[in-house]
């Protein structure tokens, strides 16, 4: 098997993985939602919210500096030499962020966890353990071990769903739950930690290129951290304005939506390894159609789930969580799936920039966008609520999309393909108008809607020759590249 064929193996593992990782956040979302109070399941997300966050600011980017500087290199003390130092300055950062928040728990509780201290000291020992994870993780990628990568991310995952699961069915309490978390985490480190020493073996570090390695990470932790406070800060903000309950309504919602992006997942991965070697031999028509095909199989599927999602939403969030949630949350679904597919296109076209080396560009459009997230929020939802949030996040989005359009059209133009858009919103359309004339309730009703409404959209678009049979062969030549 060739190297290239093997690599693209790899990062489909990864993706398929990742997928699994986004899942797992549907299964604990009707277990969560139907066993503790609408507060509770909202100081849960902002306890996921919160460990989202952390590892962007505690590893001081340097889980990315390892995959930068140490995946190419073959000597063994380097490699040693390199990873230790890195741990060790990774170790104390993130014991020195855990310190902190331990002492300012009252503080963290009073904001965001609805003033439970307790709570707030074992989600500082989370984070801890949450960070030195995400950075050992980073290893395994780092040394192209993926199935160890896959093996162990869906340990730490699953092992936390089926621990948080059994508390929470068992009528235990949220911090009963979070210590349950804070168990998967240790036990994923604990398990993790033989296998890279068993790899490298063990040294004390120099720390002798660790100057290099912090002015190549921390440069990267704006970038990371604004798109955090773009994508997840609304929950804190929501939070301290309008309490827990809300964020509770809000986030079901907004999960669902957010689903649209699993679609993006297999382009985000397939592409940055596909388009180099046709750039790099200046075969720029081969990286039109990549990327044009791209868009344009990543909107069929998006734009009539988008409409789907967005009319299904309070059916679906009524099996899945409250009738109080679905209730109060079904609206945000929409804000969403439309934000979700102005950053698929995003996705797509900022491998431009990449190709053209211009990643200082996207690491701006998102401290732009983070910076009017954040004050829109703090704006928008004392007045409007969990509403004026979701379209905070739209708007955020709308940015990120024009302002990368914008640049990535300067270097390079492909196209946007108009005519199968339009034939896409108009098959759309169709089956909006079956699910409002059709109204339906429980998971069988729902199932049959979604089946026959798969039918007559893709039916609508091959009758609209919005799919030609020979761009079928687009895939399978992407995969046998």
């Amino acid at each position: 098997m060739s190297e290239y064929k093997l690599f693209v193996q790899r990062i489909g593992l990864v993706g398929i993985t990742n997928i699994l990782v986004a899942i797992s956040s549907l299964i604990l979302l009707p277990i969560l939602t139907k066993n503790f109070s609408i507060g509770e399941y909202g100081i849960w997300v902002q306890i996921t919210t919160t460990i989202g966050l952390m590892p962007n600011i505690a590893t001081l980017g340097l889980p990315y500096t390892m995959v930068r500087f140490l995946s190419a290199e073959k000597d063994e003390n380097r490699i040693r030499e390199g990873f230790y130092s890195i741990s060790a300055v990774v170790l104390v950062s993130t014991f020195i962020i855990s310190v902190l928040m331990f002492i300012f728990a009252q503080n963290i509780a009073n904001g965001i966890l609805g003033g439970d201290v307790q709570l707030a000291m074992v989600l500082a020992v989370i984070i801890f353990f949450a960070c030195l994870n995400a950075f050992l993780l980073n290893y395994f990628r780092t040394f192209q071990q993926m199935k160890r990568y896959s093996i162990f991310l869906l340990i730490q995952t699953y092992l936390g769903v089926f621990i948080v699961s059994y508390f929470a069915l068992m009528g235990f309490s949220i911090y009963t739950a979070a210590l349950g978390l804070l168990a998967a985490n240790i036990t994923t480190l604990i398990v993790m930690l033989p296998f890279i020493i068993s790899n490298i073996g063990f040294k004390i570090p120099k720390f002798s290129n660790m100057r290099e390695y912090l002015s190549f990470g921390l440069p990267t932790v704006p970038s990371n951290l604004s798109y955090w406070i773009t994508d997840s800060s609304d929950r804190y903000v929501i939070g301290i304005f309008l309490g827990t309950a809300f964020v509770g309504y809000y986030s079901p919602g907004y999960t669902l939506g957010n689903i649209i992006m699993l679609i993006l997942a297999p382009f985000t991965l397939l592409l940055p390894s596909v388009l180099p070697k046709y750039y790099e031999d200046n075969n720029m028509e081969q990286v039109d159609v990549f990327l044009k095909y791209s868009l344009k199989y990543f909107l069929l599927v998006a734009i009539p789930s988008a409409v789907g999602l967005s009319l299904l939403s309070k059916p679906i969030l009524n099996i899945l969580t409250t009738t109080e949630i679905a209730a109060n949350g079904y609206l945000i679904t929409p804000f969403v799936a439309l934000s979700a597919i102005l950053i698929g296109i995003y996705g797509i076209t900022s491998n431009i920039l990449v190709l053209e080396k211009k990643t200082k560009i996207i690491g701006t459009v998102w401290i732009i966008c983070a910076i009017l997230n954040l004050g829109l929020n703090i704006i928008m939802v004392p007045y409007l609520g969990i509403l004026g949030a979701a379209a905070v996040t739209l708007i955020s989005y709308v940015v990120a999309f024009s302002i990368m359009l914008y640049y990535s059209n300067k270097f390079f133009t492909f196209d946007f393909n108009v005519k199968f858009i339009i034939k896409s919103i108009i098959s759309s359309i169709l089956i909006a108008v079956i699910i409002i004339l059709s109204r339906p309730e429980g998971i069988l009703n729902i199932a049959i809607v979604v089946v026959v409404c798969a039918a007559v959209y893709f039916a609508s678009i091959i009758l609209l020759k919005g799919v030609e049979k020979s761009e079928f062969k687009f895939f399978k030549n992407m995969l046998n590249e």
